[in-house]
């Protein structure tokens, strides 16, 4: 999937909303979709990072992006409601939704997982995700072709010592993609997984603080997988797992 290509205009007149866009897969996801022609909304909790990222997207030429500062710690399920209504406002449908947004918590053993680290990891990996779309399917439902598209992680589909909470929020994600993907079988919106494999971003980064990032491909390397997915060249897709290395 790394040397898959899309048209230029391939997401022309598609909305696409990205959580987690200020920085990171997010950031750059954002700015590929938006250089593909789609009108992207940018989710998350840091209104300084989303506003330089909008930037860069109106100094690059796309579509006047749309910002929505919102912390998934702490959002409640009317603020996903409220997220939902304005969008179905402005927008009138969704074409394509981005679960990038994650929170590795703390790694250890099992013997040693904390509480409150867990649920934490829990509620942003997992129960922000569930609500936010379930939020979000009816807009989704107007899109002639939607996209939902969850972030995964090798240790969500293989278990490994000491990811805890991590890793079972990412086995989590699979079985809610999996879930939804059998929901939304037949109909205009699909549901799939990414993992993006190993990243150099801050999170990897925090994950492996001894690892050399120059040994890992860019967000931007793995950008083809994500554009894929979004396009209309993905239609036939729906409950598979992918890979974007």
């Amino acid at each position: 999937m790394l040397e898959y290509q899309i048209a230029p205009d391939a997401l022309q007149h598609k909305t696409i909303l990205i959580t987690g866009a200020g920085d990171g897969i997010g950031r750059v996801a954002a700015l590929s979709y938006a250089a593909h022609g789609a009108t992207v909304i940018l989710l998350g909790k840091t209104v300084k990072k989303l506003e330089a990222v909008y930037d860069e997207i109106i100094a690059l030429g796309g579509p006047q992006p749309a910002i929505v500062p919102l912390d998934l710690m702490g959002a409640s399920e009317q603020h996903y409601q409220d997220m939902a209504e304005t969008i179905a406002e402005q927008f009138g449908a969704l074409d394509g939704l981005l679960h990038n947004a994650g929170l590795l918590g703390v790694l250890g053993p099992i013997e040693h997982t904390d509480l409150k680290s867990f649920q934490d990891v829990m509620q942003v990996n997992v129960t922000a995700q569930l609500m936010m779309t379930k939020a979000l399917l009816p807009i989704l439902r107007q899109a002639k072709h939607a996209s939902v598209l969850f972030t995964s992680s090798g240790v969500g589909r293989q278990g490994r010592a000491y990811w805890g909470g991590y890793a079972i929020s990412k086995f989590a994600t699979e079985g809610l993609m999996q879930v939804l993907a059998h929901e939304c079988e037949g109909s205009s919106v699909r549901v799939n997984s990414i993992n993006p494999g190993p990243t150099r971003t801050a999170m990897r980064a925090s994950a492996y603080p001894a690892e050399n990032p120059a040994t890992l491909l860019t967000a931007e390397q793995i950008m083809p997988t994500y554009l894929y997915l979004m396009s209309d060249q993905s239609i036939a897709e729906n409950g598979n797992a992918f890979s974007a290395q």
